[in-house]
């Protein structure tokens, strides 16, 4: 699969076979994740591999749109580590580039997996830290349950002319 195709076919998988995913491919995956770009190479990140049912099972009540945690092979917390960053406020947007990474090599390896926020809301951030046992320096960002789909979702066409401008606002393509 090349990256345009990678990029154009993700879905959001929300429902999962009870298959086993490998070592080697969650190793992949965090890999990819960690190529992501970071402001001045900062890479202020940590990645926690959730495999633990009881754990899987906790999230939920915790995050109300993560239900699909308890089907997931795995899930794949991504934090921020403040103690990390050099260029301060922009940890989140280098969390979102790993996790847009890690969401297009499970594609790749053929997983569905799906990005359900934790930052910022401070509910889900308190409780997870709690669960997960984190540091006050780490920060929870999205939480990106994995595994094999169990359902294929319709290639929509979301290209949208109306919302490119050119040079100017408003300005379209000749």
């Amino acid at each position: 699969m090349n990256t345009l195709d990678a990029i154009f076919t993700r879905r959001s998988i929300r429902h999962f076979t009870d298959k086993k995913v490998s070592k080697e491919d969650i190793e992949t995956i965090l890999k990819a994740a960690m190529y992501a770009p970071s402001a001045g190479n900062q890479r202020p990140w940590h990645f926690i591999v959730i495999t633990d049912q009881d754990i899987l099972s906790e999230i939920p009540t915790i995050h109300p749109y993560a239900q699909m945690v308890r089907e997931s092979a795995f899930s794949i917390l991504v934090c921020g580590d403040l103690s990390l960053q050099s260029h301060e406020g922009y940890w989140m947007l280098d969390c979102a580039a790993s996790v847009q990474n890690l969401l297009l090599a499970a594609h790749e390896l053929g997983f569905g997996a799906v990005w359900t926020g934790v930052y910022p809301r401070e509910n889900r951030i308190d409780g997870i830290r709690s669960l997960i046992k984190l540091p006050e320096n780490v920060i929870p960002f999205a939480l990106v349950p994995i595994g094999y789909p169990a359902e294929t979702k319709e290639l929509p066409n979301r290209f949208e002319e109306s919302r490119v401008h050119f040079n100017k606002w408003n300005n379209k393509i000749d």
